[in-house]
């Protein structure tokens, strides 16, 4: 089974120095197939560059294949994950955020799901360092809750998961075609991954959370939030969160109920003095005939009911 490892990088170079040797560490023990490395530079205006250089000649010591690609200009997360994977090689895309570490057994417990000629993806466990606090995380649930999908943290002592992370998780290189791949409409960041396992999951493919592939994921002050004021994220937040549900949505009580709390949200928002909803709801009405274009393209494939999808979570806290 051939591996095309993507790590997607802006302004990442003391991760890119510190973080790269353990990856290629624990990719390198894979015996079963060739693997490749590539590391996507989404326009960094620090020294990435440079350490992208030095890990490609260090690769040569762990026998990888090693490729790089620089964007022209900043394109956000999913065009750059998507850029990469048109070049990759590989049956299995692993994607790894610069701050996630692997452990270095982790592809092996992560590979063997994909013996099952219906699996789509499978995500790792994420030992998240916050505050100095170690979480365990990578398992995703969700519920509908006043006209929006709510996500959360699941609990890891079970095998199914609503999404994987687009930042430690593996996914069938054939099916992502098939799939779209990442929807560019939410760039530069959030919702992508959700995104892209929920029309999965509704096409009829399975994804599965696996405890055993574990990976390290040290939060640092990232690109996100060096780049883009509170306001904007939270912005951009309920715009994407927004152009899920007009995008994937189907089931027609929950479109109802959708129409019916959007009015309680905008006018709560403004009597809270934040209309960063607004904003988000004004940003998605800007890109809905794109919106409805893709809804039409991607609903196609479409086999089971928004109702199927989250009836296995409901009721999970």
């Amino acid at each position: 089974m051939n591996l095309s490892i993507i790590i997607p990088n802006y302004n990442g170079e003391e991760l890119l120095a510190n973080n790269l040797p353990k990856v290629f560490e624990a990719v390198s023990l894979h015996k079963e197939g060739e693997v490749e490395v590539i590391v996507v530079d989404d326009y960094s205006t620090d020294n990435s560059l440079k350490a992208i250089q030095h890990a490609k000649v260090n690769s040569r010591n762990y026998k990888l294949k090693f490729k790089s690609i620089v964007n022209e200009k900043n394109l956000g997360f999913s065009s750059t994950i998507n850029k990469a994977v048109k070049v990759s090689v590989g049956e299995i895309i692993v994607l790894l955020n610069t701050d996630v570490v692997p452990e270095r057994d982790f592809l092996n417990p992560l590979l063997k799901h994909f013996e099952n000629k219906d699996v789509f993806a499978v995500g790792c466990m994420d030992k998240s360092t916050e505050n100095g606090v170690s979480i365990l995380r990578g398992r995703g649930i969700g519920e509908w809750k006043r006209g929006f999908l709510i996500h959360s943290r699941g609990e890891i002592n079970k095998g199914n998961t609503l999404w994987i992370n687009g930042g430690s998780g593996a996914f069938r290189k054939s099916a992502w075609g098939k799939l779209g791949g990442l929807d560019e409409l939410y760039n530069p960041f959030y919702w992508e991954d959700i995104d892209l396992s929920y029309r999965a999951l509704k096409s009829g493919y399975k994804i599965v959370f696996e405890p055993r592939s574990i990976v390290v994921h040290e939060h640092k002050k990232g690109a996100i939030k060096n780049t883009y004021s509170s306001s904007q994220v939270k912005t951009i937040a309920y715009r994407n969160q927004i152009i899920f549900v007009w995008k994937n949505i189907t089931d027609f009580p929950m479109k109802l109920s959708h129409l019916c709390w959007l009015p309680f949200h905008i006018f709560s928002t403004f009597l809270r003095g934040d209309i960063t909803f607004i904003k988000g709801l004004l940003g998605a009405f800007i890109l809905l005939p794109k919106i409805i274009e893709y809804s039409n393209r991607e609903k196609r494939f479409f086999v089971l009911k928004d109702n199927q999808v989250l009836a296995p979570f409901r009721g999970e806290k």
